[in-house]
């Protein structure tokens, strides 16, 4: 995938028969996504434009797109994830990140410890959560809020973590820390 894409949403299920898809929304707006110019697929070479959308539940639109115009196109689309050239997304706030940019930094403890680094970050519907994979052991879900990511630091590529006491950090037995 082009490094200045980031994923803003995926479709799903074709809606009625007229050619509408159900579309995930992974933006802080979720009708946003109807106003942004270009969106298009991982490769670049296939471009959506919204017609028309609406709210049906949280995240989720239903949207009529240029070009689908029946049950069949739409249903086509299922399962794939449409994204946005970075340039034409807002700055973000000071202390807002795009998953995108999160996903890959080190994450550290304030002494400077590695715990491992950010693989992805999730949200079920109560904020969004770090999925850390460490060197070795299994991964660790860390809720990304101010009290256990204290500092991001997106010049030196980590995030500093003040570890919950329901994480356990153990060592192995090469005395190496173990997640």
């Amino acid at each position: 995938m082009p490094q200045d894409l980031v994923l803003v949403g995926i479709f799903g299920a074709a809606h009625g028969v007229r050619g509408e898809v159900r579309l995930k929304s992974y933006t802080g707006d979720p009708l946003a996504l109807a106003d942004y110019p270009r969106l298009t697929d991982e490769s670049g070479k296939a471009t959506y434009k919204i017609l028309s959308a609406r709210l049906i539940k949280d995240d989720i639109l239903v949207a009529r797109l240029e070009g689908v115009a029946d049950r069949t196109a739409a249903e086509k689309l299922t399962n794939h994830s449409i994204y946005i050239a970075r340039t034409d997304l807002p700055p973000a706030d000071e202390d807002e990140f795009y998953h995108a940019d999160l996903i890959g930094l080190r994450v550290e403890t304030r002494d400077g410890a590695l715990i491992g680094t950010i693989a992805d970050v999730q949200n079920f519907g109560a904020g969004d959560i770090l999925d850390v994979h460490p060197p070795l052991g299994e991964n660790l879900f860390l809720p990304f809020t101010r009290k256990v990511v204290p500092i991001v630091d997106m010049a030196a590529r980590r995030v500093i973590v003040d570890m919950p006491d329901e994480v356990i950090v153990r060592e192995d037995e090469t005395g190496e820390d173990e997640a």
